[in-house]
Order: structure tokens, then sequence, then C-alpha cells
């Protein structure tokens, strides 16, 4: 069942990835960094139920603290640009 699941984030992922490179615009760049951080946290998540390591919980906290304060430090810096 892991397996199927991990398969799936994957597959997320690499789509997320696609339209980050592909976006026509810096806004649909934004949104795709974010959504591909926050599927890679949600798969830290289930790292940590699968191996039973709750250390991968504690870097999925700061993984998405971090990707948070990133996108909206990327957003200001482009609002301010254009």
């Amino acid at each position: 069942m892991f397996n199927f699941i991990f398969l799936i984030i994957l597959l997320a992922v690499i789509l997320g990835v696609i339209r980050m490179v592909k976006g026509p615009s810096s806004a649909d760049r934004i949104v795709a960094l974010d959504t591909v951080t926050t599927v890679i946290s949600s798969m830290l998540v289930l790292l940590a139920l699968f191996f039973k390591r709750y250390i991968f919980l504690d870097i999925s906290f700061v993984f998405a603290a971090l990707s948070f304060t990133s996108v909206i430090v990327i957003a200001r810096f482009l609002e301010g640009r254009g």
C-alpha cells in the first residue's frame, strides 16, 4: 500500500516540477513551488509512518516552515519588482 502511495506522491512532485519549469508566469511558478513543497512534506510524514522513525516528522515541520517562508519572500520580491 505504501508503495502505491509513494508512487502517486512521486508523480505529483514530477508534475509540479514540470509546472515550475514551464509555468507561463511567475505566479504559476510560485504556486507550483508551494504545491511541490507541500507534497514533499506529506511524503516525509508518510516516511515517518513507514519506517517508524519519527525524526522525519521533525524534518517535515522544519521543511514546511522553511518552504512557507521562502514562498512569502519570493512573492514579496516579485510584487515589488512588477
